[in-house]
C-alpha cells in the first residue's frame, strides 16, 4: 500500500458521506502554490471548501487538533484563488470532515470551522 492510499481512502469516505447528506462534490484536490483544498462542494447556493483530516493515532491529538492556524491560512489562500476564477462570488464556508481511523461510522462533520 502506498503512503498516500489512506489519505485517498479518507477523502473518498468524506466525499461519500457529504454526498449522502445532500452536498454535490464539484472538485477534488484543488492545488495551488499557496495550499490545497481536499474537496469543494455545493450545499444549495453555498460553496463549501472541505478539509479532510485522518488520524490513526491520537497520541498527538485527534483529527481536529491537526487543523492548525497555519493550515487554516493555507486553506483560505487556496480558496481565494479558486474564487478568483469565478464570475461571481457565492456564499462560502469552510467545513472539516474528521476521521479517526478509516471507519465510516466514526466520521465527524464540522461546519463553518474558519471564521473570516
Amino acid at each position: 500500500m502506498s503512503r498516500d492510499a489512506p489519505g485517498a481512502v479518507a477523502e473518498r469516505l468524506a466525499s461519500d458521506f457529504l454526498s449522502q447528506r445532500g452536498l454535490v462534490i464539484i472538485a477534488r484536490n484543488f492545488r495551488t502554490r499557496r495550499g490545497e483544498i481536499d474537496l469543494i462542494a455545493r450545499a444549495g447556493r453555498t460553496l463549501v471548501f472541505v478539509e479532510v483530516r485522518l488520524r490513526t493515532n491520537a497520541s498527538y491529538g485527534g483529527a481536529a487538533a491537526s487543523i492548525t492556524a497555519a493550515k487554516q491560512a493555507r486553506l483560505v489562500a487556496a480558496a481565494s484563488l479558486y474564487l478568483a476564477r469565478l464570475p461571481d462570488t457565492p456564499p462560502c464556508r469552510f467545513d472539516a470532515v474528521l476521521l479517526d481511523g478509516l471507519d465510516p461510522s466514526r466520521i465527524e462533520w464540522l461546519q463553518d470551522v474558519i471564521s473570516l
